[in-house]
């Protein structure tokens, strides 16, 4: 369990723990740092997962922000794109080599219903071409999750790598902690009105994980691979999200965009591979 925050990651631990101790062939949770707001701590964390795992075969990039005052992560994105994308994607490519040895294995990507509202810009993702806007960010961030779980799907496909599938998905309006930002990015009362006059048709944390759950594990889905679902159920994305064309640039783009960053490391290899 991957978390930044790990004083809320070991409370979280001793919950499921305790709900789950009279359950039979459980597994164990390993709490471990991670920082999507910094390239550095992906590669960190991606150092201490593969030396202490003996077998990878799941991954879920769940963790993200959302509508949050105009701020810049560590390596100088906007907050959005930087941390619900193109840390993800540098965590899925360095753990991409373990996960095909150790397939047959799922990369998950939780993005949104509302990645339907705006495409993702690969010629302004930071918002430097026109005045930022916190509902526009986050959406363009999920349709860059759309695209990148086709994309990759595509090129596993292009180089006969049969035995990792890619799912991306949207979970539903969920009842955590995501709200947090909405009275800075949109109106003053407007994280109470998301917690509290929303709150019936917002899902529990347990039904919202469902679909994760199901990209994950289940067998119904295990021989699909780049493809968008809610519900269970495989729907149709965005116009944009459903061309390889679009999916192609995007793919282009964030490795180009990372190994920048990365000043060819780890990243170059698996590009290059693939």
């Amino acid at each position: 369990m991957a978390c930044r925050d790990l004083t809320k990651a070991e409370i979280a631990k001793s919950l499921i723990e305790k709900e789950t101790e009279y359950e039979k062939e459980k597994g164990s949770i390993i709490v471990e740092h991670l920082d999507l707001c910094s390239l550095q701590s992906v590669r960190e964390f991606v150092a201490r997962i593969l030396a202490s795992e003996a077998t990878i075969q799941i991954l879920i990039n769940n963790a993200g922000v959302m509508m949050c005052p105009e701020s810049k992560t560590k390596d100088g994105f906007e907050t959005h794109i930087g941390s619900n994308h193109f840390a993800p994607a540098l965590l899925t490519l360095l753990l991409l080599p373990r996960l095909i040895q150790d397939g047959p294995s799922r990369i998950v990507f939780v993005s949104s219903m509302l990645h339907e509202k705006y495409n993702f810009d690969v010629d302004d993702f930071n918002f430097e071409s026109r005045p930022y806007d916190a509902y526009e960010a986050y959406c363009r961030s999920k349709a860059a999750n759309v695209l990148f779980a086709k994309a990759l799907a595509l090129k596993l496909k292009e180089h006969n790598i049969n035995n990792v599938t890619t799912y991306s998905l949207h979970p539903g309006v969920i009842s955590t902690g995501i709200g947090r930002h909405l009275n800075t990015a949109m109106w003053t009362g407007a994280s109470w009105l998301f917690n509290n006059v929303l709150y019936w048709f917002i899902k529990s944390p347990r039904c919202g994980a469902q679909t994760s759950i199901y990209c994950a594990v289940d067998e119904d889905c295990a021989n699909e691979s780049g493809f968008y679902y809610s519900d269970c159920t495989r729907k149709t994305p965005s116009k944009q999200c459903r061309s390889d064309e679009e999916a192609s640039k995007a793919w282009a783009l964030t490795t180009e965009v990372l190994e920048n960053h990365l000043k060819n490391h780890q990243l170059s290899l698996v590009r290059s591979s693939m």
